[in-house]
Parts: C-alpha cells; structure tokens; sequence
C-alpha cells in the first residue's frame, strides 16, 4: 500500500471503483503513513481521530458497493491550513488564532466533500501564507521530499510535501502570489493557478480588496488536477468574483490541444535571475513544444518587476485584519511575518495610485503579449530550494536579486488574473526538480491544462517521486 500511495489520484479512483481496494485499506494506510513521515516531512499539522475517519471510509466502500460511488469517493483528503474545513481549527498557522474555529466548510472543501473525499487533516502553511517557505511558530517546519534539509516551498508547502511524498492523494491549495506553483515546483509536482474567480473563495470574514489570491490544485499529474477542478469549479453566490462554469470537463478535453500553437519563451521576463542549470533545464523543456508541431519564439523583455508593490499591498490586506491585536500580541507572531506587513504601513494614497498605474501597465504588457501568442513559458521558479528554515536567496550564482525573485515569474500572472501551470521540466545539478510555467490567455484554463498534459506525455514524471 506504501507504493500505492505515491500513485495518482485518478488510479486510485479508478481502482477503487473496481473494487480492487478499498476505502478503509486506504484510509488506513494514509493514517499509517501520515505517522511514519511526520518526524522528518511535517506536513501535517492537524489530523482528525482515525475511528471517524474509518467509519466514514466503511460508508464509502458500501456506496462502492451498492453502485453509488461519486467522483472522489473515498479518497483521503488534506486541507491546506489557510482553508476551512468543519471539525479542524483554523488558525492561520498563527499562535494567536490557535482556537479559532470555524463554522462551516469553504465553498472548495465542501464541494470536495459532496463528491466523496473524506478530510483527514489539515497541511502545514506558513503564518497567514505569507512566505515561500513553510515554517511557522504553531506547528513548526515543513521540509521537502527531495531532501529534507530543503524546504518544498510557500505557502502551499505542506500539501506539496504529502502529495510528493506519497503521503496523501489530494489536498488543498492556493496561490497569491506562487504559492501553488512555487510548491509544485520545488516537490516536482503539478500546480495550476486557475483564472481568478474560477474555484469560490470563501466564504470570508470581510470582502477581498487584494485580487490576487485563487484556489488551486496541487496534484501529482494534469489529469489529477483536472479531476480535482471539475469538482470544485463555478459560481457560488457567496463569492461575487466566481466565474461560471466554463462549460466543460477539464479531464474530459485534456487531449484537445490545438495543433500548431504560437507559443512565446521568456527565459526572464526582462528582470528575473535565473541559476543557470535551471535556464539551461527550462530552455529544453520549452524546445519540447516544437517536437509537438508548435513553433515557440524568444520573447524580449517583460513588464515592471511587480514584486514589491505586490508585497505592500498583501501586506496592508493581512495588516488590517490584525490591528486589533497589535502591538499587544505583536510576540506572538513570527518575526519575519510581523517584519513584513509592516512593511504596508508605507501604503499612501500616493503609492496606491502608483500600484494601480504599474497592474494596468503590466494588464496592457499581457494584452499585447497574448495577442501574439497562444501561450507563454517561463520558468516557474529561479533557484534551487532554499533551506527549509530559509531565508530565501539574496543572489545567485552570485548576482543579486531583489526579495521578490522567488515569485518572479509567479507573481505577474496572480496580478493579472492569467491561468499558469507548472510543470516538472527535469532535474537542477543537485538533482532536485525544476519547473516550466505554462501561461494562457484569461480564462482559458482548458488550454493551459491541455498544453501541461501534452508536455507531460511527452516527458512523463509521475512514475518518479522520492522515497522516504
């Protein structure tokens, strides 16, 4: 059952339909490996009581059996510790919300409930997803896979260390900014940034001004996140940014890519620095798309490094939620956190001007762009993992970069509302997975998903995952 768990999500539903496992086995062998990978993975940092979660695998399987089985019937699911999921705390990963509560199931876990998934626990994130590193003072380190000194990534890190590490088949996610894609990247699995407002937010204590933040899958193959988003997609009233349907099945149109796509490669977008192994890894993986019929140009420069503003004004977002408690509990925070979002106490009326100004130039740089191109590739991350305790780099290969750089192929395509998916391009020289990024017009996450199936047919990853 260990190598069963590193399987995709899809065999499993699959297998489970035909009866050649069962939902209780399943159950029993992700609790037994949950325990087995915490000491050096931690990416668990809630799990419910087994004998709920076994009768409410025994209640699956006799569906199962009765010919009633829904779409994830059975299936261990994770709930990334920024969602609510009833019956778990939501603390933020913050010492000061560690006995919050909350008083139902976001949109997206409820749905993934609907359709048969049984919530296991809730993954590791850092405090309030600020970083691209998975720490924080409640629940401690998350490390990667790969190499647990490393850490997989912010803020989606804990569900991208128990999908990766075959702990679990399906879990949460979401991105701000990178953070299902930093993740997927630095753990070699695939991520998907849907077009904002394609999965509900919420429901919310108080309205989103900051839009920049989706829900998003983190899965070990395209045709898991496929699954996973035909599941979770279209409006709800409580979200007023949710998108319709798009009146399709992801999974069902994986293979309907369009022959003979215009594709541009930016190995920079103008202003990022790139170690060098991975420039060399992504420029291969992008030549892929040729092999395939379509024809991929160099694309010169980019937008404005939009990294720092983008930080101050998620910044003044969180910030606004926690006066309240600050400076009384301001120790009770993580210091690197706190450091952070105080950097929004810069925000004027004058810089917010400058923000809005910089996110239409950058809106006008994807218009034009996406009118040349079909998509867009990049690579997803610029450096190897970080430490798992961090920091994050301050240069490589000595060059330095500004702070943003780990989200400097991410962050414009969150600004922007663009779909992006990363895929798993090959291996650095340490031997650690490398991400391509896959961007389509908006709104199309149908062709975003399709361009990363058929690129992982033709350089197939799901086969090779590290065991721990």
């Amino acid at each position: 059952m260990k190598e069963l768990l590193s399987r995709p999500l899809t065999e499993l539903v699959a297998r489970l339909a035909r009866r050649e496992i069962s939902p209780v086995e399943l159950m029993r062998a992700t609790l037994g490996r949950i325990e087995e990978t915490q000491p050096v993975l931690n990416a668990f940092c809630q799990v419910a009581d087994p004998d709920p979660l076994l009768d409410a695998a025994r209640t699956a399987e006799a569906r199962i059996g009765r010919g009633e089985a829904r779409a994830l019937e059975g299936i261990p699911l994770g709930v990334k510790e920024l969602e609510d999921a009833l019956g778990f705390r939501s603390t933020h990963a913050s010492i000061p919300f560690r006995d919050a509560r909350p008083e139902r199931d976001s949109i997206q876990v409820e749905r993934l409930r609907a359709a048969g998934a049984i919530v296991v626990g809730k993954t590791n994130a850092p405090e309030f997803g600020y970083t691209a590193i998975t720490k924080n003072l409640l629940f401690g380190v998350t490390c990667n896979p790969w190499n647990p000194e490393l850490t997989p990534g912010g803020s989606s890190g804990g569900s991208a260390a128990a999908i990766a590490g075959g702990v679990i088949p399906l879990a949460t996610a979401s991105d701000g900014g990178g953070s299902v894609r930093i993740p997927a990247s630095f753990t070699g699995c695939f991520g998907h940034k849907v077009s904002y407002g394609r999965i509900p937010h919420g429901p919310d204590d108080s309205w989103i001004l900051m839009d920049t933040a989706v829900h998003g899958p983190l899965t070990r193959t395209v045709e898991d996140a496929a699954l996973h988003m035909d599941v979770v997609c279209g409006a709800h009233p409580l979200d007023p940014n949710s998108l319709p349907a798009q009146g399709l099945s992801y999974r069902a149109t994986l293979r309907d890519l369009p022959r003979r796509l215009k594709i541009g490669f930016s190995p920079d977008l103008g202003y990022a620095v790139v170690q060098s192994d991975i420039a060399t890894a992504v420029e291969r993986a992008a030549r892929v798309f040729e092999e395939l019929g379509h024809a991929v140009e160099f694309v010169q420069g980019g937008p404005e490094e939009p990294g720092i503003n983008w930080g101050i004004s998620g910044g003044y977002e969180i910030l606004s939620g926690l006066t309240e408690l600050l400076p009384e509990r301001a120790a009770d925070f993580g210091r690197g956190f706190l450091t952070g979002i105080m950097h929004a106490e810069q925000m004027t009326p004058a810089l917010f001007g400058q923000m809005r100004r910089e996110r239409e130039a950058l809106n006008r740089w994807c218009a034009a762009t996406f009118e040349r191109f079909d998509l867009l590739l990049t690579p997803t991350v610029p450096y190897d993992p970080p430490a798992a305790r961090g920091p994050l780099r301050q240069e490589v290969e000595g060059r330095r970069q500004s702070p943003s750089n780990v989200g400097a192929f991410t962050i414009p395509f969150n600004m922007s509302w663009h779909p992006a998916a990363t895929v798993r391009a090959g291996l650095s020289r340490a031997g650690l997975p490398v991400g391509l990024q896959i961007v389509a017009a908006r709104h199309r996450d149908d062709l975003a998903l399709q361009a990363a199936w058929a690129f992982e047919q033709a350089r197939p990853w799901a086969d090779t995952w590290p065991v721990r």
